[in-house]
């Protein structure tokens, strides 16, 4: 699976750690920046990793910014990007495995280097179940988006 990463300046710390988190795991990664803590506006990374993400340069992503929220609230005014802030192993394999989220969303100012890994991999194992419950109501999402 191709991986993209992106960070704003408050989530740039954490960047070389999630990324060798999805290499340990055996993913390749496309780096969307930033590159540096220099102060950048968090909206336009997620609008980076949405677009690589929507357009099929990666199959998933993981965006960082100070607490998570603006870039998830940014990621999800695009087309077809459901990401959600996840500082919980359960959230981050249950937004995939029932909400088909592409993009995980971290507060690089909430958790630190250490839950990384188990954030991260629960993200990327995780698998969209195809219930018929959860089709349904990703279908229904899609309208929401679509007007």
């Amino acid at each position: 699976m191709k991986v993209g990463v992106a960070v704003d300046h408050a989530g740039f710390p954490l960047k070389a750690r999630v990324m060798g988190v999805i290499l340990a795991l055996g993913h390749e990664t496309l780096d969307l920046g930033t590159n540096s803590t220099a102060p950048v506006d968090y909206p336009d990374y997620a609008q980076a990793l949405g677009e690589a993400v929507s357009a099929g340069r990666c199959d998933r992503g993981v965006l960082l910014c100070g607490s998570g929220v603006g870039a998830s609230v940014a990621a999800c005014k695009l087309r077809g990007i459901r990401a959600a802030v996840c500082h919980d192993t359960y959230s981050a394999h249950q937004g995939v495995e029932h909400d088909d989220m592409n993009i995980l969303v971290l507060g690089a100012r909430i958790i630190g280097p250490e839950l990384v890994p188990e954030l991260v991999g629960a993200f990327l194992r995780a698998t969209f179940t195809h219930e018929e419950r959860h089709v349904r109501r990703l279908a229904k999402i899609a309208v929401l988006e679509a007007r």
